[in-house]
């Protein structure tokens, strides 16, 4: 998915889970959104952190 539109899918996600989600991106250019807990970073770039209580 694209950088836009892993960021409206984090932020969406992060307000009807309301939980932390982290927009990064993989070794191969991709962009994604997981909840922060679920993230290890071995082959990724976190991006932007979505906190929905801040």
């Amino acid at each position: 998915m694209s950088r836009k539109d892993a960021h409206a899918f984090a932020a969406s996600l992060a307000a009807t889970l309301m939980v932390s989600i982290v927009v990064f991106q993989a070794g191969d250019g991709t962009f994604g959104a997981v909840p922060a807990d679920e993230i290890d970073g071995d082959e990724v770039s976190l991006i932007a952190e979505i906190d929905p209580w801040a």
